[in-house]
């Protein structure tokens, strides 16, 4: 069973996804994966290279960032065009991956823009990380040391968390209140017996 897991920057997605794993479940980031497939997938370089040019990529063959976010901004549209371009090489990257683990009931496929991309509706279900934008903000400045306004920025990037909420199948409140770890225990279990049943039954 194919699960995603979301949410907006600073909302904790990755601690879930951590709790997640020390229970057993195999979890692939994908944006890490994508930044690691721009670079070593020959085919997605060649064609990065056409849509941005021989400088989007240093001498040492790392991504040059900076280059292509200076393009984006004077060409919002390339960026959409980056992402058709690395989403179906990812999405067949992770299914690969997915068909690789063996004995579990499900795998988490933890990625930002997880409805942002369509990837969301390739899943039999998601789950959404929320926590209050204030809460988001002061995470954010307290572990990269970006401003207010440059999170802000990044926020209105992404779709709205009240969206998001309505989209998902499983919300986990991530808010310093609410037990974190015990959601987490609690959703584990669900899915796992939703993962066993799905296993179980005949295909069709």
């Amino acid at each position: 069973m194919k699960i995603g897991i979301t949410g907006g920057i600073g909302s904790g997605k990755s601690t879930v996804a951590a709790i997640f794993a020390v229970l057993g479940i195999p979890v692939y980031d994908a944006d890490s994966r994508a930044k690691w497939l721009m670079v070593h997938q020959p085919e997605l370089v060649a064609a990065i290279q056409k849509l941005f040019g021989a400088q989007a990529y240093q001498a040492d063959g790392r991504l040059n960032r900076s280059h292509i976010a200076d393009i984006a901004f004077n060409d919002p549209q390339k960026i959409q065009k980056l992402n058709a371009l690395v989403h179906p090489v990812v999405k067949l990257d992770y299914e690969q991956w997915h068909d690789q683990q063996n004995d579990v009931p499900y795998t988490l496929k933890e990625a930002a823009l997880l409805f942002e991309s369509g990837s969301a509706y390739e899943l039999d279900a998601v789950i959404e990380v929320f926590a209050a934008q204030e809460i988001r903000i002061q995470r954010v400045r307290k572990r990269n040391g970006w401003t207010r306004q440059h999170i802000l920025s990044r926020i209105r990037h992404q779709m709205p968390e009240r969206q998001k909420r309505k989209l998902a199948d499983y919300v986990l409140v991530n808010d310093g209140k609410k037990g974190l770890i015990n959601q987490v225990l609690a959703l584990d279990k669900k899915l796992r017996k939703r993962g066993e049943a799905q296993l179980m039954s005949p295909k069709k």
